[in-house]
């Protein structure tokens, strides 16, 4: 799936040219969106590389949706070539990360656009990278408002 995070702004730029869309392609590129946004825009360290970061399912599932949209793309009339041409610049860039677009699956679990996924919150407090990443946004939060707030001295 970092293969996939690498392409997503390709591919969701490919699906945003698309004029004529149907439900199915709508769906994904919407539960795409929710998903992302679940998952704070993949910004938590190792969301997509480290099996144990409380954002890695719910970062596979936004990834497994913009995969599903490049492959919906290949059925549409509009954009049949291009979604084919970016499939194998990815399997490409898939097989020199020792992966295959043909091989890569979505997950044991069953992929649904009705069930959002979200982090495992419990598990920031145990994952030493999320909870860095979650103590550092506080604490420049914190300071933000110390600083923005801080009482002027008159002269």
């Amino acid at each position: 799936m970092a293969v996939i995070a690498r392409y997503r702004s390709d591919i969701l730029a490919l699906a945003s040219e698309q004029t004529e869309t149907d439900l199915t392609f709508r769906r994904l590129v919407n539960y795409g969106n929710i998903q992302y946004t679940y998952c704070l825009w993949g910004v938590v360290p190792g969301s997509t590389s480290d099996e144990q970061s409380p954002f890695n399912e719910c970062s596979h599932a936004y990834l497994s949706a913009t995969k599903a949209i490049l492959e919906h793309m290949k059925t549409m009339p509009g954009s049949k070539q291009a979604a084919q041409q970016l499939i194998s610049e990815i399997d490409a860039d898939m097989v020199l990360s020792g992966a295959s677009w043909v091989l890569c699956q979505f997950s044991g679990e069953q992929f649904s656009t009705g069930k959002v996924i979200e982090p495992q919150w419990r598990g920031v407090l145990f994952h030493w990278p999320s909870f860095l990443t979650f103590s550092g946004a506080t604490v420049v939060a914190f300071g933000g408002v110390f600083v923005l707030f801080k009482p002027r001295r008159g002269w």
